[in-house]
């Protein structure tokens, strides 16, 4: 491939770009480990990127796109849209290699993730998550700064970085067992995971898991074609995964893929949460722990080659608390 081809923003995410993005991120961070956990006497995989410094995968994303950066982009910053983890993501990346950075986070982003996002370095300014364009917002920056716009999904960069951790699970399954997976179960807002997932795993049947009320990439696979999520849709703990319309370049390969989804609901994924704590020593947050729901659930029946995605853990002390203790 030409610099010129790896440089433009219009690109499709190909496995080769995912396999640049892991050995960019190989140099600076150690892959997260896999964790095995018996489940209806199948052992499944977990892969703890709750673990990852800012405790999320999308510091895979944030650092490929950042590091392709020019020096006269790195002048002008970058200006990115996140409810936190892609958020903190972008500012690790930005701050290691002396970029501005401004973030768009909506006003009901958890406490934890915006106290982590500001102490990273950027700047934070807020919108009302319904009613606002966070699109729009980082659209006018761009205008008038010159700030590139680093989306947390709808970007090839985002889906090659993130599928860095697809390919790692492959990597680790198969010195640990010989195999590589056969199903990747998979935490879902935007798809970015998910997709960049199945791009390092060829093979894999991929699942894709939202919670209730915001499973709209589950229900775009159904119909196939892309459908937002419905009007009113109902409060959830999973910020992460509130995602209102994927995009093509995360949708067109998953179904492609012939992948399919899953929803969970708010006891199942505080089931996972609590499962987490007690059998692997890790916090996960809401929307990180819901592909574990699945499988705990009954949704996604488990295979002997079954990997999941435990993607974030950054969750307010309180609301951990509460749910932990079943409160």
């Amino acid at each position: 491939m030409t610099e010129q081809y790896l440089m433009d923003p219009e690109r499709k995410p190909t496995l080769a770009g995912v396999e640049r993005a892991a050995g960019k991120i190989a140099m600076i961070l150690p892959a997260t480990p896999l964790l095995p956990l018996e489940i209806d006497g199948k052992t499944i995989w977990c892969k703890a990127e709750c673990l990852q410094p800012i405790g999320a995968f999308k510091i895979r994303g944030g650092w490929h796109r950042l590091t392709d950066l020019t020096d006269n982009q790195k002048k002008h910053g970058v200006v990115a849209f996140s409810s936190g983890n892609h958020a903190q993501g972008v500012a690790w990346a930005a701050r290691r290699l002396g970029v501005p950075a401004t973030i768009i986070m909506p006003e009901d982003a958890p406490r934890a993730k915006l106290d982590n996002t500001r102490a990273l370095g950027a700047e934070i300014i807020t919108y009302d998550r319904l009613n606002g364009s966070r699109e729009q917002m980082a659209a006018d920056i761009s205008r008038a700064t010159g700030a590139v716009v680093v989306p947390s999904f709808d970007d090839p960069w985002i889906v090659e970085g993130q599928g860095s951790c697809g390919l790692e699970i492959r990597e680790q399954m198969l010195a640990r067992t010989g195999s590589a997976p056969d199903q990747i179960v998979a935490c879902c807002g935007g798809g970015g995971l998910a997709s960049g997932s199945a791009l390092a795993n060829p093979e894999a049947k991929i699942v894709v898991v939202e919670p209730e009320g915001w499973d709209d990439m589950t229900r775009s696979l159904e119909v196939g074609t892309i459908v937002p999520v419905g009007k009113d849709p109902p409060a959830t703990d999973c910020d992460a995964l509130q995602t209102l319309r994927v995009s093509s370049i995360t949708f067109d390969i998953l179904r492609d893929r012939g992948a399919t989804g899953v929803a969970v609901s708010a006891d199942e994924v505080h089931h996972a949460m609590r499962v987490a704590f007690e059998k692997l020593h890790l916090v996960v947050e809401p929307g990180g722990a819901v592909a574990l729901a699945a499988l705990l659930a009954g949704k996604v029946k488990a295979t002997d080659r079954t990997a999941i995605t435990l993607s974030g853990g950054n969750v307010d002390n309180q609301l951990y608390a509460k749910i932990i203790t079943g409160g």
